[in-house]
């Protein structure tokens, strides 16, 4: 059957649409299957009520953690002056507990501290992703 001369091919060009994903993606429920529908990291991006809500509770787990290292900080460095003013002849003492007994706490509170961050970063992803 020989193509008609007058009908040609149109080209159409333009911004592309937003699609959904393969359908292997959708099922896992990291993308909404409703076409009005916002996920959470919507919700975050947004700056709605929801959104408002998970930066808040994932801002206070992070000001929890730190609080809490802070205190532990405050009570293991705090007490030091008083020891040593205690000890009037413990010149070689105050070194070898500043140098070599206090920095082994301090780096497994540190580590403490970032593994708990991430923790909560990674709570939060899960809740959103979850969701």
């Amino acid at each position: 059957m020989p193509q008609d001369p007058t009908e040609r091919r149109v080209v159409v060009t333009g911004v592309p649409r937003r699609t959904l994903p393969p359908a292997r993606l959708r099922s896992r429920g990291r993308h909404p299957q409703v076409p009005g529908h916002h996920g959470p990291r919507a919700e975050i991006d947004e700056q709605t009520t929801l959104g408002h809500t998970y930066v808040r509770s994932l801002m206070r787990s992070q000001l929890r953690a730190a609080c809490s290292t802070f205190a532990v900080l405050i009570l293991l460095v705090g007490p030091l002056p008083l020891v040593f003013a205690a000890m009037p002849d413990g010149a070689a003492l105050e070194w070898a507990v500043l140098g070599f007994c206090l920095y082994p706490p301090l780096v497994l509170l540190a580590r403490w501290y970032v593994r708990r961050a991430e923790r909560n970063e990674k709570d939060l992803v899960r809740l959103v992703e979850d969701r």
